[in-house]
């Protein structure tokens, strides 16, 4: 008895037959996910990266799924220059796709800005406050040069007369305050 076609494969073979042709299949679509355009000789040239950005839109012949579609050049059967295509309302001013996400890049853009306001706004209160105690020591120099009798409060809460060795003291800690704060 001859046994006939159908009997020949066992079942783990037919298994392994669907899942190799599904392989197979996957691989024609990702092959169909390629550029084709002509070159500047006008042959054609096949690439999974986008053309050159020399290569004009009408010489694109198919793109990716993923990428925007062609629009269709025709030449205008009036066209008085010889054969110049002819395009679309608004074609002409659309963009070529960068492959870079505008909301990506303006989200950046946007906190690369704040961050740098941020930074600036530390920067304006740092002087502020360098500014303020610039003039605060000053001021302090000026009444301990002065030669009145200064009094300040002691741990104790009683009061004290700075003599002359405390007033020098004195006098050199505002000097140093105003040498780092007065720059």
């Amino acid at each position: 008895m001859a046994r006939g076609c159908a009997h020949r494969y066992t079942a783990p073979m037919k298994i392994f037959l669907v899942v190799g042709s599904l392989a197979l299949f996957g691989m024609c679509g990702s092959a169909m996910a390629q550029w084709q355009w002509l070159d500047k000789d006008g042959r054609r040239v096949f690439s999974d990266r986008a053309p050159p950005m020399d290569v004009p839109d009408k010489s694109i012949l198919k793109r990716p799924n993923s990428a925007p579609k062609a629009l269709a050049l025709v030449p205008a059967a009036d066209d008085s220059q010889g054969g110049a295509a002819s395009l679309p309302a608004g074609a002409a001013s659309r963009p070529m796709g960068s492959g870079i996400d505008k909301d990506l890049e303006a989200k950046k853009k946007q906190a690369t800005e704040a961050e740098a306001a941020k930074r600036k706004s530390e920067e304006d209160k740092v002087l502020k406050t360098r500014i303020e105690n610039c003039a605060r020591a000053k001021q302090a120099k000026a009444s301990l040069s002065s030669g009145i009798r200064i009094a300040h409060t002691n741990a104790s809460g009683d009061r004290e007369v700075l003599d002359d060795a405390a007033r020098g003291d004195e006098l050199k800690r505002i000097q140093t305050i105003i040498d780092s704060e007065c720059r």
